[in-house]
């Protein structure tokens, strides 16, 4: 069976950045599952798998805005210290969960600590990141209905 929509797959990846440096990896773990078409994973490695089958293995080069998207400036911003009331030490690298304008739940990330402010950054990690799968198909199947109407892996 080849991937497509709507297809279970799973795989065994590394991702390293363009300095060859591993960022992740499923060696020594089970696969990665994931429902295909359903946005589970990053569109650049989804679309790169289409048509695949069991055993191919395949070297896929994402680029940021098929990935975690571009860097936005605008999500970086200098925060008084009084905003982290409550918490007696903050340290480059913290990570905290902040209401957005929306009302919605973002993430964000201390990247400078200062007498004046604390840096906060709410883009991904990994935005503004070239990333680089070494992938392997190790299985695919179709999904059950029922992982169609949740749109994951069961």
């Amino acid at each position: 069976m080849k991937i497509q929509n709507n297809a279970v797959v799973a795989i065994h990846y590394t991702l390293t950045n363009n300095a060859g440096e591993v960022i992740d990896s499923s060696e020594g773990k089970d696969p990665l599952k994931y429902l295909h078409g359903a946005g589970n994973i990053i569109p650049g490695l989804e679309n790169a798998l289409v048509d695949c089958c069991v055993g191919d293995k395949k070297d896929v080069v994402v680029e940021p805005r098929d990935g975690y998207g571009e860097r936005d400036e605008n999500l970086v911003q200098k925060l008084p210290r009084e905003a982290f009331g409550g918490i007696d030490t903050i340290e480059v690298g913290m990570e905290f969960q902040a209401q957005g304008q929306d009302g919605s739940v973002q993430y964000v990330s201390v990247e400078k600590v200062e007498d004046d402010g604390i840096t906060i950054n709410a883009n991904h990690p990994l935005a503004g990141e070239t990333l680089n799968f070494a992938v392997s198909v190790e299985e695919v199947r179709e999904a059950t209905e029922s992982e169609i109407e949740h749109g994951h892996v069961h």
